[in-house]
C-alpha cells in the first residue's frame, strides 16, 4: 500500500502527473508570451510564474462541473484547469475574435467564460472578491450546492473590497473560499511593508472564518487546504481564507522593472524553491517521473503551444461593427 503523500490525499499517480502537465503548460505559455511581448507582436504580459503549483493545487480541490472560479489576472494556470485551452490564451493576448473572454476587447488576463463556470474580472484589484461573495450568497439562498473560489495577491488583501467582502462572507456563513496567493510583492511594495500581522490567514479570525497559511510551492499541501475548505463551504460550516506563500520569479509586468525594487540575487534564491522544481523531484523520488518522460513532455507541450502560437496570430481580428455589440440593446 502506497503511503506517499499525494495517495494519501486521495490522489491517484495520474492525478499528480496530470498536476506537473499542468504546470509546466502554464509555465511554457508564458514564456511563450514574453517572447511574443518582446518581439512587439502582443502589448502586455502579466506573469504567472510562481504561481503554478499552488494555482493548479487550489483548482483541483474544486467540482469544475459546478463550482465558481472568481480568478485574479495573474491565474493562468488556474484557469486552464477549468478548461480554457493553450489556444484560447493565445487568442486573447493577441486581441483575436475567437478569444472566449472576450472577442479580443480585454486586456490579456481577464479571464471569462460562462460555460467553463469562470467569472470574469477587471483590472481594478480585488473586485472580483465581493462578487464571489454575492455568487455564494446567491447560491445559499437558492439552496445550490456550490462553492466559489476566489483569489487575489497579498496586494489586494489590503482594499477596502476585501474587508467587506470577508466580513460579509464571515457574518452570513457564505461557501466562499478567499484565496490569497502572496507572491511577497504587490507590484514594488514588499509585504513587510504592507502588513503589520505575522500571515495573511491571521485576518480570518477577525471576521469569524478558518484561516490557513500554507506552502504555495507544494501544490499537494495547497490541494489539501482547499479541499478541506470546500468541504466546510459544502457542510454550510462558511467560508475560509487560504493564504498560499510562494515567490514571483517574473517583472509584475511586461511594463515592470523589477530590478529598481528587489535584488537579482533574491529571484534566484526563490527560483530553486519554485514549485515546478519541487514537485519534479517529488515525482522522480516517488519513481513516477522519470528523465525522459520529463523530456517527451516538454516537447509535446512545446508543440502544442507553437501550433496555437501559429494559429493565433493567424486568426482574425473582430470586424470593426462589432464594437458596438453589448453596449446598447443588442
Amino acid at each position: 500500500m502506497s503511503t506517499s503523500k499525494h495517495a494519501q490525499l486521495g490522489l491517484s499517480d495520474n492525478d499528480v502527473l496530470y498536476m506537473y502537465e499542468s504546470m509546466i503548460r502554464a509555465r511554457k505559455v508564458d514564456e511563450r508570451l514574453w517572447l511574443l511581448n518582446r518581439a512587439g507582436k502582443i502589448p502586455f504580459v502579466i506573469s504567472c510564474q510562481g504561481h503554478e503549483g499552488m494555482q493548479v493545487g487550489a483548482a483541483m480541490a474544486l467540482d469544475g462541473k459546478k463550482d465558481y472560479l472568481l480568478p485574479y489576472y495573474r491565474d493562468m494556470a488556474m484557469v486552464m484547469h477549468f478548461g480554457m485551452t493553450t489556444e484560447n490564451i493565445l487568442m486573447a493576448n493577441f486581441a483575436k475574435a475567437e478569444d472566449i473572454s472576450s472577442g479580443g476587447r480585454q486586456m490579456p488576463g481577464h479571464y471569462g467564460s460562462k460555460a467553463l463556470r469562470i467569472v470574469t474580472g477587471s483590472s481594478p484589484v480585488t473586485t472580483q472578491v465581493p462578487h464571489a461573495v454575492g455568487y455564494a450568497l446567491a447560491g445559499k439562498m437558492e439552496g445550490k450546492d456550490f462553492v466559489c473560489l476566489t483569489s487575489f495577491g497579498e496586494g489586494s488583501s489590503n482594499q477596502g473590497d476585501f474587508h467587506e467582502a470577508a466580513n460579509f462572507a464571515g457574518v452570513h456563513d457564505l461557501p466562499v473560499i478567499f484565496f490569497c496567493e502572496n507572491n511577497k510583492y504587490a507590484i514594488s511594495t514588499p509585504a513587510d511593508r504592507q502588513l503589520a500581522c505575522e500571515s495573511i490567514a491571521d485576518r480570518a479570525a477577525g471576521y469569524g472564518m478558518d484561516g490557513v497559511s500554507v506552502d504555495g510551492n507544494d501544490p499537494l499541501a495547497v490541494y489539501e487546504a482547499v479541499s478541506r475548505a470546500v468541504e466546510r463551504g459544502r457542510k454550510g460550516e462558511g467560508p475560509t481564507l487560504i493564504e498560499a506563500v510562494s515567490y514571483r520569479l517574473t517583472a509584475h509586468s511586461s511594463d515592470d522593472n523589477e530590478l529598481t525594487y528587489r535584488e537579482a540575487e533574491e529571484v534566484k534564491a526563490a527560483k530553486e524553491k519554485d514549485s515546478i522544481v519541487t514537485f519534479t523531484k517529488y515525482l522522480k523520488d516517488a519513481k513516477l517521473l522519470t528523465d525522459e518522460q520529463e523530456e517527451t513532455i516538454h516537447k509535446q507541450i512545446q508543440s502544442e503551444i507553437d501550433e496555437a502560437t501559429d494559429h493565433a496570430e493567424q486568426a482574425a481580428y473582430a470586424d470593426a461593427e462589432s464594437a458596438m455589440l453589448h453596449v446598447y440593446d443588442q
